[in-house]
């Protein structure tokens, strides 16, 4: 354990400062060297067609669509899972839930998070000599060892879960509703629905809670004014950067704000949209403004809309998962129908990304890793095996070749949690189990085993309606290719150096600035609340940073 204890010193060394306190900006006599800076925006709960340039139906993304006119847009481009924290695991570490070990989401008691000898994207980049924030959700733990700070990242300003995961003093939008944080003492949850009022949400700043609960309704304007202070002072420092900022939009609770004051129709949501696209506008703009030309902008979506939010959840477009639907359920988050992992990307970067052009290539978040890897002239760790690909061709060479093959984990609707059972193969998907997640009204579709499996054509049936014949020439001619491909990964991971994530439970894991406090409740901490703190408030060995 040498490695961690170096890595927990390192990072508990600069805690000493304010604003930046683990961000060595100063490198005097040094000039930059020539690596491009990576600013990673990943949106939650974004459907497929909440990007306007994806579907004409949305008004409300100017500035994405904007940045997909100036830049390439992807149409088939995929989450690597169709929930929270497996998505962003697989992002992080360019590998599969099966490989890296988060096959499911962490809690707000969760005493793991991302595996420890898991390797980062930014502990990579951080080899190579970047300074690397982050802004926003992180949810891949929190307690002890687990948060962001010991996992690459030089600064963290942001919610460690799902902002639906602690009450606040002014709830957004939400179905059902949830009440506000209690002021004194009371019943530790609401008893007829999921809300919390035990804890309320807090915001930290690198190890420290700087809020709690946080104040929602100005989330989105920190988020940028960190995010755009970051960029500035990352680019006057010399060093590159790498920015990832994982968006509280488009998941509920969305904020109460003046464009969402209209109760008509899908006011509330196409208002979050607006203020979503505004936040990402100005960190584009932040970054066009310091280091135009030199910043590599990737825009996608961890996945699916989540349907039960009724319409405070997003659109599909026209992957409506068809046949599930009679069935019951919800074709979208959680589920492995196109619904659940196709999601919105764009790729920015002037002069070298060329613009307004869209990208059939097959795609997904798993790329990312490899791909920015490569650009930063970094090497990919040793010893493990990666599920994505460097797609460097696609983005500057003009191809519209991307995956041949991808796998879409069991993501709650049905199967065991990240269990490969749903095949992407060129045209065609493979499905051994289907499921429909939670609906608007309400209905769960069961899980259904099929073997030999379910076989759609997406090219000929975008919207997953009518299987093909299993007597049919073309079914024939794919079925041993899905299985052959399928039996490969499976023999490949098996002989892979694979992680296992801890999802214990423990009420002292919930983060508490306050224990003494109803739900944890404070303005401002007074002292570094490290994670494990938890509310007893008892510090471990392993997450306390040395004093000096």
């Amino acid at each position: 354990m040498a490695w961690l204890f170096l890595k927990v010193l390192l990072v508990g060394v600069s805690f000493l400062g304010c604003l930046y306190p683990l961000v060595d900006f100063c490198f005097s006599g040094e000039t930059r060297a020539p690596k491009p800076n990576f600013v990673i925006i990943l949106a939650d709960d974004m459907g497929w067609g909440d990007l306007g340039a994806n579907w004409a139906e949305t008004k409300d993304t100017a500035n994405l669509d904007q940045m997909a006119a100036e830049g390439m847009r992807f149409v088939d481009f995929h989450a690597a899972a169709s929930t929270c924290s497996p998505s962003r695991a697989a992002l992080l570490t360019g590998r599969l839930g099966l490989r890296n070990g988060v096959t499911h989401n962490f809690a707000v008691t969760s005493v793991g998070g991302l595996p420890l000898n898991e390797t980062t994207l930014a502990e990579v980049l951080q080899q190579a000599g970047y300074v690397t924030g982050m802004i926003g959700k992180w949810n891949l733990g929190h307690h002890s060892s687990y948060h962001s700070n010991f996992s690459g990242f030089d600064y963290y300003f942001g919610i460690p879960y799902s902002h639906d995961m602690g009450c606040t003093d002014s709830p957004g939008y939400n179905l059902p509703p949830c009440p506000a944080c209690p002021r004194d003492e009371g019943p530790s949850r609401s008893p007829d629905r999921d809300c919390y009022t035990d804890v309320a949400l807090p915001l930290y700043e690198n190890l420290r809670i700087v809020e709690q609960p946080v104040n929602l309704s100005s989330l989105a304007h920190r988020y940028a004014e960190k995010a755009t202070q970051f960029i500035q002072r990352a680019s006057a420092s010399g060093r590159p950067f790498l920015l990832y900022v994982g968006l509280a939009h488009m998941h509920v609770p969305l904020t109460r704000t003046r464009l969402s004051a209209d109760p008509q129709g899908r006011a509330p949501y196409a208002a979050g949209l607006r203020e979503m696209d505004g936040l990402v506008g100005q960190i584009k703009d932040g970054a066009d403004r310091t280091a135009k030309g030199n910043t590599f902008l990737w825009f996608t979506g961890d996945n699916g809309p989540w349907a039960q939010k009724c319409e405070l959840a997003g659109s599909v477009g026209p992957f409506t998962g068809s046949w599930q639907v009679p069935r019951g359920g919800s074709p979208a988050k959680q589920t492995t129908w196109e619904g659940g992992h196709r999601v919105p990307a764009v790729a920015y970067w002037p002069g070298r990304v060329p613009g307004n052009v869209t990208s059939a290539a097959l795609l997904s978040v798993l790329d990312i890793f490899p791909t920015v890897v490569a650009l930063a002239g970094a090497s990919l760790p040793r010893g493990r095996h990666f599920d994505g690909l460097d797609a460097s061709d696609v983005l500057f060479g003009g191809s519209q070749t991307g995956h041949r093959v991808l796998f879409h984990p069991n993501s709650g609707a049905a199967g065991e949690y990240g269990a490969l059972q749903t095949v992407r193969l060129e045209r065609y998907k493979a499905f051994y189990i289907t499921g429909g997640a939670r609906a608007c009204d309400g209905s769960v579709g069961p899980a259904r085993s099929h073997e030999p499996p379910l076989i759609f054509n997406l090219e000929d049936d975008v919207t997953e309606a009518v299987p093909l014949d299993t007597g049919s020439a073309e079914y024939q001619r794919v079925l041993p290719q899905v299985r052959e491909v399928l039996a490969n990964v499976l023999h490949d991971i098996a002989g892979d150096n694979v992680s296992r994530a801890d999802y214990t439970l423990d009420p002292a894991a919930a983060p508490c600035c306050d224990p003494h406090q109803t739900a944890c409740r404070c303005q401002t901490a007074s002292q570094p609340v490290f994670p494990g703190a938890g509310a007893a408030g008892n510090e471990t060995a392993s997450a306390r940073p040395p004093s000096f």
